[in-house]
């Protein structure tokens, strides 16, 4: 970037973009919402990254600029992305003809992310029901997890429906793709 970019001029702790924000309420924003998935038992920096790169209009951003919107050490930085990317919920590409990594946001990201649940669950779901068998279905353990089992299977069932019914719904709704322009 050449000049003085939106980072620099931002007041501290503000998350970068279009300069008609309000950038200290942006920084409200993504502080309330990493506090509610912290809440969810997210771990409270991948929380914090996560939303300032929901917050980002290019879903995208460097872990300088990560650490100066967040006010967080560059280590902060590299362990939140550690587990964002592990969870599949961020992507690291190279800028083009720099060493410096961006860190976005993966397309259709809830979706993504709930989608991908699907493995876990069948996973989950196979080696509950060995488990059930190894304890005997009859026994109170083994019948505590062989519900647990028949949950997770049903739950596998209506995420594909809900899934199925969210791409229709997305499909009415006059939104923003929530993609950066090509020249952006």
């Amino acid at each position: 970037m050449s000049g003085e970019s939106v980072e620099e001029s931002a007041p501290q702790g503000a998350v970068r973009g279009r300069d008609d924000r309000d950038a200290e309420a942006v920084a409200r924003f993504v502080e309330r919402f990493a506090s509610e998935m912290t809440e969810a038992g997210m771990q409270r920096m991948a929380s914090r990254v996560f939303a300032a790169l929901l917050a980002d209009d290019d879903a995208s951003m460097t872990s300088a600029e990560l650490a100066l919107a967040l006010q967080i050490s560059p280590a902060a930085v590299s362990g939140a992305i550690n587990y964002l990317t592990q969870v599949s919920m961020v992507g690291r590409e190279r800028e083009p003809g720099s060493r410096r990594d961006r860190y976005r946001l993966h397309n259709e990201i809830w979706y993504t992310t709930f989608a991908s649940r699907d493995q876990v669950l069948t996973r989950w779901e196979r080696t509950l029901k060995e488990g059930a068998r190894t304890l005997g279905e009859h026994t109170p353990a083994g019948a505590r997890i062989a519900e647990t089992a028949a949950f997770f299977e049903f739950l596998q069932v209506e995420l594909e429906g809900l899934m199925d019914r969210w791409e229709e719904r997305r499909k009415t709704l006059d939104l923003p793709t929530g993609r950066p322009a090509a020249n952006a």
